[in-house]
């Protein structure tokens, strides 16, 4: 009997996704370009499973029933491309390529649209949830040419996490829908992770608190409106000791890495005009993280603030909660807002509350607080943004004030807090009906000539004034992002 299903990239992810596969009664054939992993793997994990070893894409293909499925699982960018050309000559018109990596939702567009001409069907999507999702149940967020759906949407589904027996894993849309809603959803996750180590180093280093009394403060939260994958492995990892039985946590050193998907998600949101300050905030952390041996040296020269914590610890502890849970509301709501200017720039036709049905289980921000999401886009599903939903403008209200003291305690006592700031200046800025911007566009007008609308006049009209009384009434072109 043929395989179901082939895969190429033995690393983590793939290993584990054959795995799952195997578990729920699919064949899959593997091949690696390092054919030994082929071998180890056969010898090793999937020992005794119905995995069927190729070693060489010939072989694979070979094995594979039609319309054959090839799933790719390795490095985003040129090594995608270089599979897909050696593959073609080797496929038949239907057959079907699948991109699990995490590829930019460009080159997904380019290689659906290339490949269509040549009769195969191709599907970009985003597999979340790392390896225990991979193996357990991910998230799949797949998109490109719908008409491979039907053939791969079986082994998909079963697969992927389920929640109250819903997949978690639908059609996204055409072209690079399913790597683009997974870009997001890693920008959201770079936000989600930067908020966690804000509250963690304003309670350790602003308000003294030990590893263990954190453990329990993230446990308790996880077991309310916080509840989430990241908030429960935050609260274990926090309890993990090391060998000489002090926590583990403490002798990491504080560099964080990341591999684009962050960068990507800010970069889209500069092209379509769209302020996703959290999550830029988020990645700009991480870099500064990076420049750890200058940090060292500014730290010996530039006076730190020197105050200490004083006034009602527990009441503290409950601000900074609020502060994590209003700024995690902010940053779904600035992430969801790009895919909403998304769906219409790139006519992507995307569906919200079936994105949240999708994070809700296997991916790695998977949370309760989705449900709220999913809830908002069911009441109204051209909601134009999450913080006008009646539940999040009363979860907003409720924790205000604690999320003000939050950020004010960081700048008291010199902790950076650009996450929660960021938020908070966005959703100040969201609800002010009058913005500075009318000086801001009277200065581009007084140097540039690029003109303005007034406030008695109607929009779309435009003036220029002559500011020194020698500049003309030439005005420049203008341009809207």
């Amino acid at each position: 009997m043929k395989a179901n299903i082939g895969l190429i990239g033995l690393a983590v992810m793939g290993q584990n996704l054959v795995l799952n596969m195997n578990d729920h009664g699919f064949k899959v054939a593997v091949y690696n370009r390092t054919t030994s992993t082929v071998d180890e793997f056969l010898e090793g994990p999937a020992k005794g499973s119905m995995v069927v070893g190729t070693h060489s894409l010939e072989e694979l293909v070979e094995s594979l029933e039609a319309p054959r499925i090839v799933m790719l699982m390795v490095k985003a960018g040129d090594v995608v491309d270089q599979y897909i050309d050696k593959l073609v000559p080797l496929l038949a018109t239907g057959d079907i390529i699948v991109d699990g990596g995490n590829s930019l939702f460009t080159d997904t567009n380019r290689r659906t649209a290339a490949l269509k001409d040549k009769g195969i069907n191709y599907i970009g999507t985003g597999v979340s949830g790392g390896e225990e999702g991979a193996r357990h149940g991910p998230s799949i967020m797949p998109g490109g040419n719908k008409a491979a759906w039907p053939t791969v949407k079986p082994i998909f589904q079963a697969i992927s996490a389920q929640v109250n027996g819903e997949p978690c894993c639908e059609w996204v849309g055409d072209n690079g829908a399913g790597h683009y809603v997974k870009m997001v959803h890693n920008g959201i996750e770079y936000g989600d992770m930067q908020l966690i180590c804000e509250a963690y180093q304003l309670l350790s280093e602003g308000l003294g608190l030990s590893a263990d009394e954190m453990h329990s403060i993230f446990a308790e939260w996880n077991r309310g409106e916080l509840s989430s994958y990241l908030i429960e492995i935050t609260a274990n990892i926090l309890a993990y000791k090391d060998e000489d039985g002090l926590p583990l946590v403490d002798k990491i050193l504080d560099t964080a890495g990341q591999k684009g998907t962050g960068k990507w998600t800010g970069i889209n949101a500069l092209d379509l005009g769209i302020p996703l300050t959290l999550i830029g905030e988020s990645v700009f952390a991480r870099c500064l993280s990076a420049q750890k041996d200058e940090r060292v040296k500014a730290a010996k020269v530039l006076p730190q603030s020197g105050r200490q914590f004083s006034g009602d610890k527990q009441a503290t502890i409950d601000a900074i909660r609020d502060a994590l849970y209003a700024a995690k509301i902010i940053s779904y709501a600035q992430g969801f807002r790009l895919m909403r200017e998304a769906s219409k720039e790139y006519n992507l036709a995307l569906n919200y509350g079936e994105i949240a049905l999708m994070w809700r289980g296997g991916c790695i921000i998977r949370s309760q607080f989705l449900n709220d999401i999913k809830q908002a886009y069911k009441e109204n599903p051209e909601l134009e943004n999450l913080l006008l939903a009646d539940f999040f403008v009363q979860a907003m209200t409720k924790a205000d004030a604690g999320w003000r003291k939050a950020v004010i305690l960081g700048v008291e006592l010199g902790i950076p807090t650009p996450a929660f700031s960021s938020a908070l200046a966005y959703y100040d800025g969201y609800r002010t009906e009058h913005l500075p911007a009318n000086l801001l566009q009277a200065q581009r007008d007084y140097f540039g000539a690029h003109t303005y609308e007034r406030t008695d006049k109607p929009r779309g009209e435009f003036f220029h004034t002559d500011w020194t009384g020698h500049g003309g009434k030439t005005a420049s072109s203008t341009y809207t992002v």
